[in-house]
C-alpha cells in the first residue's frame, strides 16, 4: 500500500497485517516506511518496506514487481498516498500545484493498479481500495486541484469496478472526512472543534483507525460482492445540511 508511513496509511498497514496479510509498506521516506514495517514485525507479523515516490512511474513498476517477488504475488492494492495544499486558482504557482496534485492523488492510482494487474488477475480474492476524500463529493474554496483529483479517483473507481468485474476484481473507494492526521495537525484544536460541531453529525474529527477498519473490511472475504462503492467515512459530514 502507498502512503503507509503515517496516519490512515500506517493504521491500515497494521490492521491488514493483523488480519493476516503480508504488507508492502511504501512511502516516499524509506526510514518512515521501515519504522512501520518494523512495528508490524515487532508483533510477529509480516511486512517489508520500500521507498516509493508515487509520482515516479518507473518506481511504481519496480516496487510492484519487487513486492510481488518478495511475497509471491499481489492480492490487494490500497492507494493511499496523499498531499494537500490550499491555493487559489489565480495564484502564480497554481499550474505546478495542479500537476503535482493530479500526479500524486490520481495518476499514481491507475499506474499502481496497472502495474499490479497481472498479479491481481491471478489472485483468488483480488481487491483494490482507493482513498479519495469528501472533497471529491463536495468542495472547499482554495482546494480546487485537490478536489478535482479526488473526484477523479471516484470516477476511476467506478469505471474500473465495471471494467475489472469480469476478472472478479473488486474496486472500491473510501472518502474520509475530517480525520486526525498529519495533514490536519496544523489546524488549531479550537478550529477543529468548531468545524466538527458545525459540519459533522458526530461533532468530532475521526481517527485514522476508523478509516483503516473500513479499508480492511473491503479487503475481507465477506466483501466479495461489494464493488464500485463510494463510502464516506466522515462522521456524517455529507449527510448533514445544517
Amino acid at each position: 500500500m502507498t502512503g503507509a508511513a503515517s496516519g490512515m496509511g500506517r493504521a491500515t498497514a497494521i490492521l491488514l497485517a493483523r488480519a493476516g496479510a503480508q504488507v508492502a509498506v511504501t512511502d516516499v521516506s524509506q526510514e518512515a516506511a521501515q519504522a512501520v514495517a518494523d512495528e508490524i514485525a515487532g508483533e510477529g507479523l509480516s511486512a517489508r518496506a520500500w521507498a516509493l515516490d508515487v509520482a515516479d512511474h518507473a518506481a511504481i513498476n519496480r516496487v510492484a514487481q519487487e513486492a510481488a517477488e518478495a511475497f509471491g504475488d499481489i492480492s490487494v492494492i490500497v492507494n493511499n498516498a496523499g498531499i494537500s495544499a490550499n491555493l487559489p486558482i489565480d495564484d502564480a504557482g497554481y499550474d505546478a500545484q495542479w500537476d503535482r496534485h493530479l500526479a500524486i492523488l490520481l495518476t499514481s492510482h491507475q499506474r499502481l493498479i496497472r502495474a499490479a494487474l497481472p498479479h491481481l488477475r491471478r489472485s483468488k480474492a483480488p481487491r483494490i481500495v482507493n482513498i479519495a476524500s469528501t472533497e471529491g463529493l463536495g468542495a472547499t474554496a482554495g482546494f480546487s486541484a485537490y478536489s478535482a483529483a479526488k473526484a477523479g479517483v471516484i470516477g476511476l473507481t467506478r469505471s474500473l469496478a465495471v471494467e475489472l468485474g469480469k476478472s472478479s476484481i473488486t474496486v472500491n473507494c473510501i472518502c474520509p472526512g475530517p480525520i486526525e492526521t498529519g495533514m490536519t495537525q496544523g489546524i488549531p484544536d479550537e478550529a477543529k472543534q468548531t468545524y466538527a460541531a458545525r459540519r459533522t453529525a458526530l461533532r468530532r474529527y475521526g481517527l485514522p483507525e476508523e478509516v483503516a477498519f473500513m479499508t480492511v473490511s473491503l479487503c475481507a472475504p465477506a466483501a466479495s460482492f461489494v464493488t464500485g462503492a463510494i463510502i464516506p467515512v466522515d462522521g456524517g459530514l455529507m449527510a448533514r445540511n445544517a
